[in-house]
């Protein structure tokens, strides 16, 4: 299906790893521009050379400070407006520093308990995982179109929150709230504001964890047998499995899309159906 994504500019934030560098896939094979941030130099550079596609550019910067956050800015208008005199784009030069599509895909989990976690450690991740999204809206959004999107990517933890890891769903809710409050702050310019919230995603991590507690458990030598044993006891839902990658890219590939020019504020849970609410 054509999206009509062909040309337009996107970044992601951490997207040279993990489940960002599935959603850069996604915008690549629509043929969008993307530009592929990293945290340190050489991970994006790296990323870029396996994705293997000239319409990927890497940028790095430190999003959990000011700093790196204004950094990445930088590079993107110098990278974005050299791509456009390299292409001969004339008719892109009037909107040479234009980002259509801002992801913010760039969080992080760590382990801890209430009893514990430091105040450091709660202020941490809020940094990480909420105020780094503040850092590149403020930066990004007076590069927006009128019909721009900005797309979060949370959990469903966030809503259904254990009480492991509190600190990390403590803030994943601030995002929560971050993205309806956006949504009304720039909705009369056309622009959508939305949070994608996945729940556990077979990665190759998840993989090896359960496949090596598998073993311990006896649920069995393959992943489909850990898979049954997880969606049983951990993450029940009435699919009876995980998400992939490309499910999750494959609903922030949709929300960016003119299909999707009416969805606002919105909490999109990929999780299978584990929902104990409407």
């Amino acid at each position: 299906m054509d999206l009509n994504l062909e040309n337009k500019n996107v970044l992601i934030t951490g997207s040279n790893r993990g489940t960002g560098n599935d959603i850069a896939k996604v915008f690549l094979e629509e043929g969008a521009r993307v530009f592929v941030h990293s945290l340190s130099e050489g991970a994006s550079e790296s990323a870029c050379e396996a994705l293997a596609n000239d319409r990927a550019l890497p940028l790095w910067g430190d999003i959990t400070t000011d700093a790196g956050a204004d950094q990445v800015l930088t590079q993107y208008l110098a990278q974005n407006l050299m791509q456009n005199l390299a292409q001969n784009l004339a008719q892109n030069l009037a909107h040479e520093h234009q980002l259509d599509v801002l992801i913010n895909n760039y969080g992080e989990a760590r382990r801890g308990k209430w009893s514990t976690t430091s105040t450091e450690d709660w202020i941490k991740l809020y940094d990480i995982n909420t105020l780094s999204i503040v850092r590149m809206v403020q930066r990004f959004l007076p590069h927006l179109p009128n019909n721009g999107r900005i797309i979060n990517l949370g959990t469903i933890g966030a809503t259904r929150p254990n009480n492991i890891m509190p600190h990390y769903y403590a803030a994943k809710g601030a995002l929560a709230t971050l993205t309806v409050s956006l949504s009304k702050e720039v909705g009369p310019r056309g622009i959508t504001v939305n949070l994608v919230s996945p729940g556990l995603i077979r990665t190759p991590e998840v993989e090896s964890s359960y496949l090596e507690r598998a073993k311990k458990e006896g649920w069995g030598d393959s992943f489909e047998e850990a898979e049954a044993k997880i969606t049983e006891n951990y993450f029940p839902n009435p699919l009876g499995r995980i998400a992939t990658r490309r499910e999750v890219s494959s609903v922030v590939l949709f929300l960016s899309s003119e299909l999707a020019s009416f969805v606002n504020g919105q909490n999109i849970r990929v999780d299978g159906g584990a929902v104990d609410y409407v």
